[in-house]
């Protein structure tokens, strides 16, 4: 089995793994409400799906 001569050096590590990173989740704006909310789902604010009420929203109580 190979064993490495030398120790991996900080920086070497650190440029190797500068691609692993948080990605931030992509959002849309709702054509009915103008919210932002995730493609592919239903908004959350007015409950709107491609085109047609699919979820009932409760409005908020202040």
């Amino acid at each position: 089995m190979a064993v490495p001569v030398r120790r991996t050096g900080v920086t070497k590590k650190r440029l190797r793994r500068g691609h692993i990173k948080a990605v931030a989740a992509a959002t849309v704006a709702c054509p009915n409400c103008g919210a932002a909310y995730r493609p592919h789902h239903v908004c959350p604010s007015c409950g709107y799906y491609d085109g047609r009420k699919v979820v009932d929203v409760k409005a908020k109580e202040d």
